[in-house]
């Protein structure tokens, strides 16, 4: 059974899927760029990329901004689900959207 939550806000576009040419995703690493000083415009995830268990790296087309994590840890058996650290549109403050993200491995 698959349950998918959708979030809606107003920025952002969808991408085309990516696939693993075989297997299933087992890591994944997420690019994030440090709060800015003062009233810098922050973006937060920028791109993600994963690991199939053929060895195969996908990457997103994200922004160019923040730098690139550590791999996470392998997920065997792949991964099952997601979760996800969001901020809620700020009005009138700066909004950075996607924060974080944790991965559920079988």
């Amino acid at each position: 059974m698959i349950y998918i939550f959708v979030f809606h806000y107003r920025w952002g576009t969808w991408t085309t899927i990516k696939w693993c040419p075989s297997g299933r995703i087992i890591q994944f690493a997420l690019q994030v760029e440090q709060p800015l000083p003062g009233n810098g415009d922050d973006t937060a995830a920028n791109n993600i990329r994963f690991r199939c268990s053929d060895n195969t790296v996908l990457i997103g087309i994200g922004g160019p901004w923040g730098t690139w994590g550590l791999w996470s840890a392998i997920c065997v058996n792949g991964i099952v689900g997601i979760k996800t650290r969001v901020e809620p549109p700020q009005g009138p403050g700066d909004d950075t959207s996607l924060n974080n993200v944790i991965f559920l491995c079988l």
